[in-house]
């Protein structure tokens, strides 16, 4: 990369300068690997003095001879040290296309910035950039440079520190070759578009100003191009046509951005069709100061008020969010241990696998409705559904009451079981039959809805003996039980009456030695795959004899 530090007279081709047999003195630099591309740039890494600098290339399409006019012009360009015009390096002679190099902005085009909203824009951040953008033109128009000639959101560049540089002024030499893409020809002032005018004039950066404000004011694309149903191809000609129709961009905002009145007058002012009734750069600034007389100009204090304030406000949506997380995680926690055990769900949220465990006494309980097929030939689907559910609200009350677990409920039957999960000792018996009689006695208020004469009973049975436990199924898992114990207990409820409880010998003597239960015996009773049984009926139990005041762990 050669950077042009002597003035000569006549002219010298590019390699002439490249190769150095000429009276032009340059500095060399060498530009490392590439580290990015765009359609219009490429950037690299240069080393300097001290460290490795990022820089910016951009591409242009020509090989024309550089007389003493435009080294002259290039020379003046790289002396100049302007707070918001972006820094020229020089020229790239060796590159295969030929490139000039403008120092690199960390934080990319205004363009860029808009479309990622990368920092929430109000009234005074649009102020500061559009106050630099002026700042840096009006430097340009008082010059020998006259105008910029191709000022787009594209050309106005963010430093780390916010502040904007134009980038890509002089060097109109080089533009009568270069490719522009129709979308970079929407900041274009009317005028120019109809005289294929690439150079562009004062007037035509006023003009490009007022479509970067909008661009600004409304934080969107140019002309909001992707929500128009024209494309820039139909906005170009419908431009060049003019007239009271020409359109503009949209200046409809957000009311929180606390725009002046008097800056939207001005961009309207800066895009008219005339270009005589457009303000020159010097009114522009006049006007912009107006604006502000009573502010701080300083946008880094505002930048960081702002960032101070988002935090603020995040750190207080944040705490927001995951206090709302927590009571979400709790609801579904209540739901996952409504469908299993506590310290099952735990484990299986830990990814932990749940062994098969055997326990050697517990209590298993099942009750169906009795004539329920009958019940339910007489209603809708809809009524059997709300008739269970109605049924099974009250059941699912009385259980937690009672240090038990719900297996699962098919149809009308139901079965719980007691010392499973949750070893209790001997006091399972207990809880089972403490439940079996809240749930006979709850049924004399139970009303069905659509057929109040209807009376509903169920048959309850239950049985104490061993199982082993386990969890089945990954897609949706079950906590099941397994054993001789299953198959007994639900015997004892199809053996049962309407009504009554009807337990097995093992669970009597359960609850004869806990004391408190009455019970009677029924005889033997023929059971299938069991042959005779001694059964007995469960009638009553003493109030002292009622298990303690149970609470579950998840509540």
């Amino acid at each position: 990369m050669n950077k042009i530090t002597k003035r000569v007279k006549g002219e010298h081709s590019m390699r002439s300068i490249n190769s150095g047999p000429s009276t032009i003195s340059s500095t060399r630099s060498t530009m490392s690997s590439e580290i990015g591309e765009t359609r219009n740039y490429s950037f690299f890494t240069i080393r300097n003095d001290v460290e490795m600098e990022k820089i910016a290339a951009r591409k242009h399409n020509t090989r024309l001879l550089l007389d003493s006019k435009t080294c002259a012009t290039m020379r003046q360009m790289r002396l100049i040290d302007h707070g918001n015009l972006n820094k020229f390096i020089g020229m790239s002679l060796d590159a295969p296309q030929l490139l000039s190099v403008w120092k690199y902005c960390s934080r990319g085009s205004l363009a860029d910035v808009i479309r990622k909203a990368t920092i929430q824009m109000d009234g005074f951040f649009i102020y500061s950039l559009m106050k630099d953008i002026v700042n840096g033109l009006s430097w340009i128009h008082e010059s020998n440079f006259e105008f910029h000639g191709m000022l787009t959101s594209k050309t106005c560049l963010l430093n780390d520190r916010w502040q904007l540089k134009i980038t890509d002024f002089g060097l109109r030499e080089f533009r009568t070759r270069d490719q522009f893409h129709v979308m970079d020809r929407l900041w274009t002032a009317p005028e120019l578009l109809r005289n294929d005018d690439i150079m562009g004039s004062k007037e035509g950066d006023v003009y490009s100003l007022g479509i970067i404000s909008a661009e600004m004011i409304t934080r969107s694309s140019v002309f909001d191009i992707e929500n128009r149903k024209e494309d820039a191809e139909e906005l170009i000609y419908m431009l060049k046509k003019g007239g009271l129709q020409s359109p503009r961009p949209s200046l409809e905002h957000d009311e929180s951005l606390e725009i002046n009145p008097a800056y939207l007058h001005l961009v309207r002012d800066c895009w008219t069709e005339r270009p005589s009734e457009r303000p020159d750069i010097k009114q522009v600034a006049s006007q912009l100061r107006s604006m502000n007389s009573n502010r701080n100009d300083n946008l880094m204090d505002h930048v960081f008020n702002v960032l101070e304030s988002y935090a603020s406000t995040l750190e207080d949506e944040v705490a927001e969010r995951m206090k709302e997380l927590v009571e979400e995680k709790k609801k579904s926690d209540v739901l996952l241990y409504r469908m299993l055990p506590k310290q099952v769900a735990d484990k299986l949220k830990l990814g932990q696998t749940v062994e098969p465990e055997t326990f050697d006494v517990v209590t298993l309980f099942f009750s169906d409705v009795v004539s329920f097929t009958t019940l339910a030939g007489k209603c809708t689907p809809l009524q059997v559904v709300n008739l269970l559910n109605g049924l099974y609200t009250i059941f699912d009350s009385i259980i937690e009451r009672h240090d038990v677990y719900k297996v699962e409920t098919i149809g009308d039957g139901y079965f719980v079981a007691s010392g499973v999960p949750r070893r209790n000792g001997n006091e399972h018996t207990r809880n089972i039959a403490s439940m079996s009689l809240g749930f006979v006695s709850s049924l004399a208020d139970f009303r069905v809805p659509h057929m109040p004469a209807e009376r509903i009973k169920i048959r309850v049975g239950f049985h104490c003996g061993s199982v082993v436990a386990g969890v089945v199924g990954l897609t949706m898992p079950r906590y099941c039980l397994f054993g001789d114990a299953v198959n007994t207990a639900s015997r004892m409820e199809s053996n049962s009456k309407p009504g009554q409880i009807h337990i097995s010998n093992e669970a009597n003597e359960m609850l004869m030695s806990l004391r408190g239960f009455t019970t009677e015996p029924r005889g033997e009773v023929i059971v299938k795959g069991k042959g005779v049984m001694q059964t007995h009926w469960l009638l009553k139990m003493d109030e002292a004899a009622a298990p303690k005041n149970y609470k579950r762990e998840n509540d």
